[in-house]
Protein backbone atom coordinates (compact mmCIF):
# COMPACT_ATOMS: atom_id res chain seq x y z
CA UNK A 1 0.00 0.00 0.00
CA UNK A 2 2.73 2.38 1.06
CA UNK A 3 4.26 1.96 -2.40
CA UNK A 4 1.09 3.40 -4.31
CA UNK A 5 1.52 6.54 -2.39
CA UNK A 6 5.17 7.21 -2.82
CA UNK A 7 4.95 9.39 -5.75
CA UNK A 8 1.53 11.45 -4.36
CA UNK A 9 3.27 11.80 -1.28
CA UNK A 10 6.85 13.46 -3.52
CA UNK A 11 4.91 15.81 -5.08
CA UNK A 12 3.24 17.12 -1.97
CA UNK A 13 6.49 17.32 -0.27
CA UNK A 14 8.07 19.07 -3.27
CA UNK A 15 5.82 21.92 -3.73
CA UNK A 16 5.53 22.64 0.11
CA UNK A 17 3.46 19.74 1.72
CA UNK A 18 5.25 18.35 4.04
CA UNK A 19 3.30 14.67 5.00
CA UNK A 20 5.53 13.95 8.07
CA UNK A 21 4.07 12.90 11.35
CA UNK A 22 5.43 15.00 14.31
CA UNK A 23 7.21 18.35 14.75
CA UNK A 24 9.41 18.98 11.71
CA UNK A 25 10.70 22.02 10.14
CA UNK A 26 11.45 21.79 6.43
CA UNK A 27 12.68 25.09 4.97
CA UNK A 28 13.81 26.82 1.21
CA UNK A 29 15.84 29.48 2.21
CA UNK A 30 14.27 30.41 5.56
CA UNK A 31 16.15 31.05 9.00
CA UNK A 32 14.47 27.95 11.12
CA UNK A 33 14.71 28.93 15.28
CA UNK A 34 14.28 26.16 17.72
CA UNK A 35 13.63 28.29 20.55
CA UNK A 36 14.78 27.41 24.36
CA UNK A 37 12.18 24.42 25.95
CA UNK A 38 10.63 23.67 22.09
CA UNK A 39 11.50 20.57 20.16
CA UNK A 40 11.18 19.18 17.14
CA UNK A 41 11.96 16.01 15.40
CA UNK A 42 13.92 17.10 12.24
CA UNK A 43 15.09 19.81 10.63
CA UNK A 44 16.47 20.44 7.35
CA UNK A 45 17.32 24.12 5.39
CA UNK A 46 18.05 24.94 1.94
CA UNK A 47 20.06 28.13 2.18
CA UNK A 48 18.80 28.77 5.76
CA UNK A 49 20.41 29.53 8.80
CA UNK A 50 19.82 27.27 11.68
CA UNK A 51 19.36 28.15 15.49
CA UNK A 52 18.73 25.63 17.98
CA UNK A 53 18.36 26.61 21.22
CA UNK A 54 16.08 24.19 22.14
CA UNK A 55 16.13 20.05 21.80
CA UNK A 56 16.15 18.09 18.06
CA UNK A 57 15.08 14.58 18.44
CA UNK A 58 16.56 13.28 15.34
CA UNK A 59 19.00 15.18 13.12
CA UNK A 60 19.92 18.71 11.72
CA UNK A 61 20.64 18.93 8.20
CA UNK A 62 21.69 22.05 6.14
CA UNK A 63 22.73 23.05 2.61
CA UNK A 64 24.62 26.46 3.20
CA UNK A 65 23.18 29.06 5.96
CA UNK A 66 24.64 29.17 9.09
CA UNK A 67 24.08 25.93 11.94
CA UNK A 68 24.19 27.02 15.39
CA UNK A 69 23.59 24.62 18.18
CA UNK A 70 23.34 25.60 21.71
CA UNK A 71 20.77 23.00 22.81
CA UNK A 72 20.59 19.62 21.95
CA UNK A 73 20.43 17.16 18.89
CA UNK A 74 19.49 13.81 19.64
CA UNK A 75 20.51 12.43 16.22
CA UNK A 76 23.60 13.46 13.33
CA UNK A 77 24.41 17.44 12.36
CA UNK A 78 24.99 17.87 8.62
CA UNK A 79 26.47 20.69 7.01
CA UNK A 80 27.31 20.78 3.21
CA UNK A 81 29.03 24.72 2.51
CA UNK A 82 27.62 25.42 5.92
CA UNK A 83 29.42 27.52 8.70
CA UNK A 84 28.50 25.18 11.95
CA UNK A 85 29.03 26.67 15.16
CA UNK A 86 28.83 24.82 18.53
CA UNK A 87 28.03 27.07 21.66
CA UNK A 88 29.34 25.61 25.02
CA UNK A 89 26.49 24.31 25.96
CA UNK A 90 25.69 22.65 22.87
CA UNK A 91 25.11 18.63 22.67
CA UNK A 92 24.79 16.18 19.61
CA UNK A 93 24.46 12.86 20.39
CA UNK A 94 24.81 11.53 17.01
CA UNK A 95 27.69 12.68 14.68
CA UNK A 96 28.76 15.90 13.01
CA UNK A 97 29.39 16.13 9.64
CA UNK A 98 30.39 19.59 7.81
CA UNK A 99 31.73 19.09 4.35
CA UNK A 100 32.99 22.27 2.64
CA UNK A 101 32.35 24.68 5.51
CA UNK A 102 33.78 26.21 8.08
CA UNK A 103 33.40 24.51 11.83
CA UNK A 104 33.86 26.27 14.77
CA UNK A 105 33.77 24.63 18.97
CA UNK A 106 33.68 26.29 22.10
CA UNK A 107 34.69 24.55 24.69
CA UNK A 108 32.46 22.49 26.69
CA UNK A 109 30.58 21.56 23.83
CA UNK A 110 29.47 17.69 23.72
CA UNK A 111 29.88 15.48 20.69
CA UNK A 112 28.70 11.92 21.35
CA UNK A 113 29.21 10.55 18.28
CA UNK A 114 32.24 10.99 15.44
CA UNK A 115 33.12 14.31 13.97
CA UNK A 116 33.83 14.11 9.98
CA UNK A 117 35.02 17.56 8.96
CA UNK A 118 36.00 17.67 5.13
CA UNK A 119 38.05 21.02 5.13
CA UNK A 120 37.97 22.56 1.34
CA UNK A 121 39.82 25.51 -0.08
CA UNK A 122 38.32 29.02 0.80
CA UNK A 123 37.48 29.85 -2.66
CA UNK A 124 35.61 25.83 -2.77
CA UNK A 125 33.66 27.02 0.63
CA UNK A 126 32.59 30.49 -0.80
CA UNK A 127 31.34 28.90 -4.18
CA UNK A 128 29.03 26.27 -2.20
CA UNK A 129 27.63 29.15 -0.15
CA UNK A 130 26.84 31.15 -2.32
CA UNK A 131 25.37 28.04 -5.12
CA UNK A 132 22.82 27.73 -2.19
CA UNK A 133 22.42 31.17 -1.76
CA UNK A 134 21.65 32.36 -4.99
CA UNK A 135 20.54 28.90 -6.76
CA UNK A 136 17.09 30.74 -7.96
CA UNK A 137 19.35 33.64 -9.80
CA UNK A 138 19.57 32.44 -13.37
CA UNK A 139 22.64 34.79 -13.60
CA UNK A 140 24.27 33.50 -10.75
CA UNK A 141 26.27 30.54 -12.38
CA UNK A 142 25.65 28.81 -15.73
CA UNK A 143 22.80 27.12 -16.76
CA UNK A 144 24.12 23.66 -16.82
CA UNK A 145 25.00 24.09 -13.26
CA UNK A 146 22.22 25.45 -12.06
CA UNK A 147 19.87 22.60 -13.69
CA UNK A 148 22.17 20.21 -11.73
CA UNK A 149 21.83 22.17 -8.53
CA UNK A 150 18.10 21.91 -9.32
CA UNK A 151 18.39 18.15 -9.79
CA UNK A 152 20.59 17.95 -6.71
CA UNK A 153 17.61 19.62 -4.74
CA UNK A 154 14.84 17.52 -6.20
CA UNK A 155 16.51 14.33 -5.45
CA UNK A 156 17.20 15.57 -1.81
CA UNK A 157 13.72 15.92 -1.52
CA UNK A 158 12.70 12.71 -2.43
CA UNK A 159 15.48 10.85 -1.07
CA UNK A 160 13.71 12.41 2.38
CA UNK A 161 10.73 11.47 2.06
CA UNK A 162 11.44 7.46 0.85
CA UNK A 163 13.96 7.76 4.16
CA UNK A 164 10.83 9.17 6.21
CA UNK A 165 8.15 6.58 4.99
CA UNK A 166 10.38 3.76 4.12
CA UNK A 167 13.55 3.41 6.43
CA UNK A 168 13.20 -0.42 6.84
CA UNK A 169 13.05 -1.08 3.30
CA UNK A 170 15.70 1.01 2.16
CA UNK A 171 17.75 -0.06 4.60
CA UNK A 172 17.09 -3.78 3.95
CA UNK A 173 17.68 -3.56 -0.21
CA UNK A 174 21.24 -1.63 1.01
CA UNK A 175 22.19 -4.74 2.66
CA UNK A 176 21.35 -6.72 -0.44
CA UNK A 177 23.72 -4.95 -2.78
CA UNK A 178 26.46 -6.51 -0.61
CA UNK A 179 25.60 -9.84 0.05
CA UNK A 180 24.32 -10.07 -3.74
CA UNK A 181 26.26 -8.15 -5.90
CA UNK A 182 26.63 -9.63 -9.02
CA UNK A 183 23.24 -11.13 -8.74
CA UNK A 184 21.75 -7.98 -8.06
CA UNK A 185 24.13 -6.82 -11.42
CA UNK A 186 23.08 -9.44 -13.60
CA UNK A 187 19.26 -8.69 -12.81
CA UNK A 188 19.55 -5.20 -13.08
CA UNK A 189 21.42 -5.50 -16.35
CA UNK A 190 18.85 -7.78 -17.80
CA UNK A 191 16.46 -6.22 -16.10
CA UNK A 192 16.93 -2.80 -18.17
CA UNK A 193 17.20 -4.44 -21.84
CA UNK A 194 13.63 -6.29 -21.17
CA UNK A 195 12.02 -3.41 -20.35
CA UNK A 196 13.62 -1.52 -23.03
CA UNK A 197 11.82 -3.82 -25.28
CA UNK A 198 8.43 -3.99 -23.44
CA UNK A 199 8.45 -0.18 -23.77
CA UNK A 200 9.37 -0.16 -27.64
CA UNK A 201 6.62 -2.97 -28.29
CA UNK A 202 4.32 -1.08 -26.28
CA UNK A 203 4.97 1.86 -28.27
CA UNK A 204 4.30 0.43 -31.54
CA UNK A 205 0.72 -1.21 -30.07
CA UNK A 206 -0.04 2.57 -29.76
CA UNK A 207 -0.93 2.52 -33.03
CA UNK A 208 -4.00 0.21 -31.94
CA UNK A 209 -5.00 2.66 -28.89
CA UNK A 210 -4.47 -0.56 -26.81
CA UNK A 211 -0.99 -0.46 -26.13
CA UNK A 212 -1.33 3.28 -24.87
CA UNK A 213 -2.50 2.20 -21.04
CA UNK A 214 -0.09 -1.05 -21.68
CA UNK A 215 3.07 2.20 -22.30
CA UNK A 216 1.82 4.20 -19.46
CA UNK A 217 1.64 1.31 -17.19
CA UNK A 218 5.49 0.35 -17.76
CA UNK A 219 6.60 4.20 -18.28
CA UNK A 220 5.45 4.47 -14.73
CA UNK A 221 6.47 1.36 -13.39
CA UNK A 222 10.38 2.31 -14.59
CA UNK A 223 9.84 5.56 -12.72
CA UNK A 224 9.21 4.00 -9.63
CA UNK A 225 11.90 1.62 -9.95
CA UNK A 226 14.65 4.41 -11.08
CA UNK A 227 13.87 6.17 -8.16
CA UNK A 228 13.80 3.72 -5.62
CA UNK A 229 16.68 2.08 -6.40
CA UNK A 230 18.33 5.95 -6.86
CA UNK A 231 17.66 5.91 -3.05
CA UNK A 232 18.68 2.51 -2.01
CA UNK A 233 21.98 3.97 -3.83
CA UNK A 234 22.64 7.18 -1.77
CA UNK A 235 21.67 5.22 1.20
CA UNK A 236 23.92 2.67 0.68
CA UNK A 237 27.42 5.16 -0.03
CA UNK A 238 25.99 6.79 3.02
CA UNK A 239 25.97 3.98 4.90
CA UNK A 240 29.56 3.03 3.40
CA UNK A 241 31.19 6.69 4.18
CA UNK A 242 29.44 6.34 7.63
CA UNK A 243 31.13 2.84 8.03
CA UNK A 244 34.33 3.90 6.78
CA UNK A 245 34.83 6.25 9.60
CA UNK A 246 34.06 3.63 12.31
CA UNK A 247 30.52 4.41 12.99
CA UNK A 248 28.60 0.97 12.56
CA UNK A 249 24.75 2.98 12.52
CA UNK A 250 23.46 6.03 10.95
CA UNK A 251 20.11 7.39 10.46
CA UNK A 252 18.29 6.40 7.10
CA UNK A 253 17.91 10.44 6.43
CA UNK A 254 21.73 11.17 7.54
CA UNK A 255 22.38 8.36 5.02
CA UNK A 256 20.50 9.21 1.95
CA UNK A 257 22.20 12.94 2.62
CA UNK A 258 25.39 11.80 2.88
CA UNK A 259 25.04 9.20 0.02
CA UNK A 260 23.46 12.17 -2.59
CA UNK A 261 26.75 14.48 -1.82
CA UNK A 262 29.21 11.89 -2.57
CA UNK A 263 27.32 10.90 -5.52
CA UNK A 264 26.65 13.95 -6.67
CA UNK A 265 30.43 15.32 -6.20
CA UNK A 266 31.22 12.51 -8.69
CA UNK A 267 28.31 12.69 -11.52
CA UNK A 268 30.31 16.03 -12.00
CA UNK A 269 33.17 14.26 -12.93
CA UNK A 270 33.37 13.99 -16.92
CA UNK A 271 32.97 10.89 -18.25
CA UNK A 272 33.48 8.77 -14.89
CA UNK A 273 30.55 10.85 -13.64
CA UNK A 274 28.21 9.44 -16.87
CA UNK A 275 29.82 5.53 -16.54
CA UNK A 276 28.84 5.71 -12.63
CA UNK A 277 25.88 6.77 -13.11
CA UNK A 278 25.09 4.22 -15.93
CA UNK A 279 26.17 1.36 -13.34
CA UNK A 280 24.34 2.69 -10.54
CA UNK A 281 20.88 2.69 -12.66
CA UNK A 282 21.71 -1.39 -13.54
CA UNK A 283 22.52 -2.31 -9.74
CA UNK A 284 19.38 0.18 -8.93
CA UNK A 285 16.77 -1.60 -11.41
CA UNK A 286 18.89 -4.97 -10.20
CA UNK A 287 18.14 -4.64 -5.86
CA UNK A 288 14.57 -3.04 -6.49
CA UNK A 289 13.42 -6.01 -8.58
CA UNK A 290 15.39 -8.74 -6.93
CA UNK A 291 14.17 -7.25 -3.38
CA UNK A 292 10.72 -6.53 -4.57
CA UNK A 293 11.33 -2.93 -3.41
CA UNK A 294 12.89 -4.07 -0.51
CA UNK A 295 9.85 -6.62 0.75
CA UNK A 296 11.85 -9.41 0.67
CA UNK A 297 15.29 -11.41 0.32
CA UNK A 298 14.62 -12.80 -3.24
CA UNK A 299 11.56 -12.40 -5.22
CA UNK A 300 13.19 -15.29 -7.32
CA UNK A 301 13.57 -17.97 -4.97
CA UNK A 302 11.62 -20.95 -5.16
CA UNK A 303 9.39 -21.63 -1.99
Amino acid sequence: MKNKIILPLTLLLFFGFIPFQGQQSLALKKDIVVAEGEVQDNVITLGGNVLIEGKVKEDVVAFGGTITVKGKVGGVVLGVGSDIELASTAIIEGDLYSIGGTLKKEPGCVIEGDTVYFKTSEDISKFLKEAFRGIFTISFIPFVLITKLLLFFIWFIIAIVFAALLPRQISFASSQVRTSFWPVVGIGFLSIIIYVGVVIFSALLCFLLIGIPILLFFVILGIAIQIFGRVIFFYFFGETLSKAFGKSRISPLAAVTLGLVLITLIRFIPVLGFLFSFCMSIIGWGVVIRTKFGTTENWFKRT
